[in-house]
């Protein structure tokens, strides 16, 4: 059975525990619509990168 030679201090946890946080989704401001969506998705409205990719049911009853 392994056991450790010493003690890890409080320091050497928290530096190992740095990046184990939640991160926020990555978000950006499609240029159309002024809509904010994640990164690499399409928008709500059908936009991706300024360009219309989905019909909507919203646009489709117009």
């Amino acid at each position: 059975m392994a056991v450790q030679k010493s003690r890890r201090t409080p320091s050497t946890r928290g530096m190992r525990r740095a990046h184990d946080r939640l991160q926020k989704p990555a978000v950006s401001i499609e240029p159309t619509t002024g809509e904010t969506h994640r990164r690499h998705h399409v928008s709500k409205d059908g936009y991706y990168r300024g360009k219309k990719v989905v019909q909507t049911t919203v646009e489709s009853a117009e």
